[in-house]
């Protein structure tokens, strides 16, 4: 078997800094520290922090006054951040720059009056944030499909702003059919989408021409790891998305000659490595790195914790 190993792959420089925030913080104040919902979407990542005394809680009244506190990545609304204050809470925020991007362009477009349409999940832990941000203002579509059904006040005053890890050609599909129906819409100058996003979805898009097979690390529950197994499979070619190697199946590999493996950005590179380690010793797999493009990104630590390095 041969494996083309996709790069870029894995940790973006936002899962690296949320990552290396937990691992400050724990160091500084000790366990138990508390991360409003998972701190990345993955479960690797999340059980490696629970056995060392990090507690993930989906309500703020979960985390004791007076502990300490940590945003996850993917953000939140002011709300969450109030109730913390009002907790007393030690709060370290590790959200993501491109999504704090996307949370100032919210603010921005509903100070100028503008009904503001965001592309995104329903339910994801970013969008919710985002639209905290300005809840009356805020509209959320998924697809051309709701594009369509869409109604609004004011056809002449909108703004449209995307998650940060959606499906790059899905999101221009939905751009598109939005700029048909409403011309006066605008957009942010830079798109949303983060350049991790995109450049794990372009090495897919390249490299599942070549092979049989496309493996994705990453959970279920992470939405750009979710778009990179799509992205395979809207090619003809079929894909899984796994968490490790645990999750492999023989039946997948009959008549396979060529797998691509990639991981999403909340994926580390610990479990890419025990998928190749399963690959050699069951398929005698020649792995080939594959560069697709250089990523040289790095976002600082926030500002409560940048002392303590």
């Amino acid at each position: 078997m041969k494996v083309l190993l996709a790069s870029p792959r894995g940790f973006c420089a936002g899962v690296n800094m949320a990552i290396e925030s937990l691992e400050l913080a724990l160091r500084a104040f000790g366990a138990p520290i508390y991360v409003y919902h998972e701190i990345v979407h993955n479960q690797y990542v999340v059980r490696h922090f629970e056995s060392r005394g990090v507690e993930f809680i989906n309500a703020i009244d979960e985390a004791p006054p007076g502990s300490t506190l940590l945003f996850s990545a993917h953000g939140v609304s002011p709300a969450i951040r109030q109730q913390a204050a009002n907790r007393q809470l030690r709060a370290i925020d590790a959200t993501c720059p491109l999504v704090t991007k996307v949370h100032l362009e919210a603010i921005k477009y509903a100070k100028e009056g503008r009904t503001i349409v965001l592309i995104g999940h329903e339910g994801h832990d970013e969008v919710i944030g985002t639209m905290g941000e300005a809840p009356e203002a805020i509209v959320l579509v998924e697809s051309p499909e709701d594009v369509d059904r869409l109604q609004v006040a004011d056809p002449q005053n909108l703004a449209y702003l995307t998650q940060t890890t959606l499906s790059v050609d899905d999101t221009s599909r939905i751009i598109a059919r939005l700029k048909e129906r409403f011309p006066a819409i605008i957009g942010p100058p830079k798109a949303d989408i983060c350049y991790a996003t995109q450049n794990r979805q372009e090495a897919v898009a390249l490299l599942s021409a070549e092979v049989d097979l496309t493996l994705v690390l990453g959970s279920q529950n992470s939405s750009n790891s979710q778009r990179l197994a799509e992205l395979s499979k809207e090619r003809g070619i079929a894909a899984y998305l796994i968490d490790g190697p645990d999750d492999l199946r023989p039946e997948w590999f009959a008549e396979v000659q060529t797998v691509l493996v990639t991981a999403g950005a909340s994926a580390p590179e610990t479990v890419v490595e025990a998928v190749l380690d399963y690959l050699r010793d069951h398929y005698a797999a020649t792995v080939e790195p594959r560069l697709v493009r250089e990523e040289n990104v790095s976002f600082p630590l926030p500002r409560e914790l940048r002392q303590l390095t």
